[in-house]
């Protein structure tokens, strides 16, 4: 009978991690990878993380929870395509890229909104489309938004003009908006993300 190695069973656990993430759309708990792995003690999974974190597999937040690194699958980068004229093209494999390290900076400040109604479609941002936003970065002036502007959430261009601060929507069906009491500014958009099908 042949032997199984310790490198076959740590693979078969991530396989087994990984399958619950592309599923589930989230890291299990420590509980779950205990029944997903088959380790029956508490300990015998912290030391399973603990290995997984060294293989840079994983990360802990600052409340302990788990988070994919190489987890999440990277996707085969084939080259370039031209949006311009066409060109000959060959497929070649350049490297490989996991969307989270593209798209996303400050993993713990990062959160995703989806996106309703039009006010923003100028800037390429429509109905249905997801929205990454860091809450860890200083808004600057021509940065789009998520904020609150007496009470209400909305998202749109900040613009600076020293004291004064607007918020520009990208569509001309829509006015600018000026805070009469208060505006608090929840996060900067980093990226958007669109599914065609």
């Amino acid at each position: 009978m042949p032997r199984i190695t310790k490198q076959e069973t740590i693979g078969s656990r991530v396989r087994e991690i990984k399958k619950f993430f592309k599923s589930s759309g989230r890291m299990p708990s420590y509980s779950e990878i205990g029944e997903l792995t088959g380790l029956r003690s508490k300990n015998a999974v912290f030391k399973f993380i603990a290995k997984l974190e060294k293989l840079k597999l994983v990360e802990k937040d600052k409340k302990g929870r788990l988070l994919p690194l190489a987890i999440a699958r990277p996707v085969r980068v084939l080259g370039t395509v031209e949006a311009g004229f066409p060109s000959p093209a060959e497929e070649e494999l350049v490297d490989t890229l996991s969307l989270d390290e593209l798209l996303i900076q400050n993993r713990e400040a990062t959160f995703l909104l989806k996106v309703s109604g039009d006010s923003m479609s100028g800037a390429g941002i429509l109905p249905g489309d997801m929205v990454i936003v860091d809450k860890g970065q200083t808004p600057k002036s021509g940065d789009i938004v998520i904020a609150q502007v007496d009470g209400e959430w909305t998202m749109k261009y900040l613009r600076k003009r020293g004291e004064t601060i607007t918020l520009i929507p990208a569509n001309p069906k829509y006015q600018p908006i000026k805070p009469k009491n208060e505006l608090k500014v929840a996060g900067v958009v980093t990226a958007v993300v669109r599914k065609y099908k």
